[in-house]
């Protein structure tokens, strides 16, 4: 397969629990270390573009404003999780060409001035960037939640990466919230099988094409909806698949919650 020459990245990332992983729980401390190790490694990009699990539209909107607030999207945290500081600057201009390449693409979308950067967005990139200088635009998830789609969505981001952009999925490759917290000890080879069949399609089909199309049929991978009983966590997996022109490599692959995760990246 030839090497791909684009000047981006893409990564799938699992992002945690809330604000924990800033809050210092010892239950993310492994994905802590990756993230805070990825932008050591990897050159800096010029620009930003997050797919996070928390935001759903109708069609795929695309924040506008050039300053976006932080949304404390989750409740029951200590003080400290809403009153957390990062002030990263939006990309109208980068919004409005994303916008363009979807209506080029026969997809509708919408720009958003008002929305501002929920935590799958802020957290992680407070881990992976302390400098918050870098511009950033967040995309929604489609409401329905057909994988196809968001697959559809990631074919047209793949144009970005000519450039010296990082696209961001940001969701949990594990995503029971009951399983988090039953108390249960060793391993949930549920888990295991589900996390080994991401790992096999993202990382070792013979090319995008299959990964895509395995990928649409998520629902046929063993103990898919013990692991995702809904799957906005995992879709932004889907529109990172979409932008790949070659299989991803697996660059984390550990406990988060006590829960068997992954993070895919496409370079």
């Amino acid at each position: 397969m030839a090497t791909d020459k684009r000047k981006g990245r893409v990564i799938y990332l699992s992002h945690g629990g809330g604000p924990l992983p800033i809050l210092g729980d010892a239950r993310h401390a492994k994905m802590v270390r990756f993230m805070e190790d990825f932008s050591r490694l990897q050159k800096k990009p010029d620009a930003i573009v997050v797919i996070s699990a928390h935001w759903e539209e109708a069609v795929p909107t695309i924040t506008e404003s050039a300053n976006p607030p932080l949304l404390y999207d989750y409740y029951g945290f200590p003080r400290e999780a809403y009153s957390l500081s990062y002030s990263i600057p939006g990309n109208p201009a980068l919004a409005r060409s994303i916008q363009e390449s979807f209506l080029s693409a026969g997809i509708e979308s919408n720009l958003d001035t008002a929305r501002g950067f929920d935590h799958g967005v802020f957290i992680p990139l407070m881990l992976m960037y302390q400098d918050d200088s870098i511009p950033t635009v967040q995309i929604s998830l489609i409401k329905g939640l057909d994988p196809v789609r968001h697959v559809e969505v990631g074919t047209v981001l793949g144009n970005l990466l000519n450039e010296n952009v990082l696209i961001i999925g940001s969701g949990f490759s594990f995503h029971n919230m009951n399983a988090f917290f039953d108390g249960a000890e060793g391993r949930d080879e549920r888990n295991d099988s589900f996390q080994d069949r991401l790992i096999e399609v993202c990382s070792q089909t013979v090319s995008p094409e299959a990964a895509r199309k395995d990928l649409a049929a998520w629902e046929g991978f063993p103990y898919a909806r013990y692991c995702h009983p809904r799957e906005e966590h995992l879709l932004p997996l889907h529109v990172c698949a979409g932008t790949a022109t070659q299989s991803g490599r697996i660059v984390f692959d550990d406990e988060i919650l006590g829960k068997r995760s992954i993070a895919v990246l496409w370079e």
